[in-house]
């Protein structure tokens, strides 16, 4: 049989992996976006790839935040909402900033400025990074739970503000 140690491990995990799962089909959905208006951009409009990277990724920001807000995080606390659209603009503004980067170093920098070459530094390599970063941003500071009603002033409140704290320091030391 499984400890309580066993089964609280195995119930986090399956949490993560279904968030995980959930903010992947989000991502896939708004790298299609991504994509697609970045090549319209550099294509279709004639726009420098840069420009072109940083006009997709503000759409497909747009797209992922909806997705995220009511699909994938739609458990976390509402009561703050301009805060947590706030945070998720500067998170992605970040990821912004990474995505690009690369495509600006791999055009720019390295010379490589075929349409492949653009498409692979941005949607493939830019876009990989900043999804790792986005990821553990969006879940560390942007939805986070709401807390529990009533339960704040009680012993069993504080109990599981215990538990809280016990948890993030568990997760600090795997992060270690």
């Amino acid at each position: 049989m499984f400890t309580d140690e066993q089964r609280t491990l195995r119930s986090r995990l399956r949490r993560l992996r279904r968030e995980a799962a959930k903010f992947g089909t989000v991502g896939a959905f708004g790298f299609l976006v991504n994509v697609a208006v970045f090549n319209l951009c550099i294509h279709g409009l004639g726009l420098a790839p840069v420009r072109s990277g940083v006009i997709a990724t503000a759409v497909a920001t747009g797209t992922n935040y909806l997705g995220n807000r009511y699909w994938t995080y739609r458990h976390s606390d509402k009561r703050r909402m301009h805060r947590e659209a706030g945070l998720f603009l500067l998170i992605n503004g970040i990821g912004m900033v990474i995505e690009n980067g690369v495509l600006a170093v791999s055009h720019y920098g390295l010379g490589l400025t075929s349409p492949l070459a653009d498409n692979i530094a941005k949607n493939v390599v830019g876009m990989g990074l900043g999804t790792v970063f986005r990821f553990w941003a969006y879940r560390t500071w942007v939805f986070r739970a709401a807390p529990s009603r009533g339960h704040e002033a009680s012993p069993r409140g504080r109990l599981l503000r215990l538990a809280a704290q016990k948890e993030r320091e568990d997760r600090r030391v795997l992060l270690k």
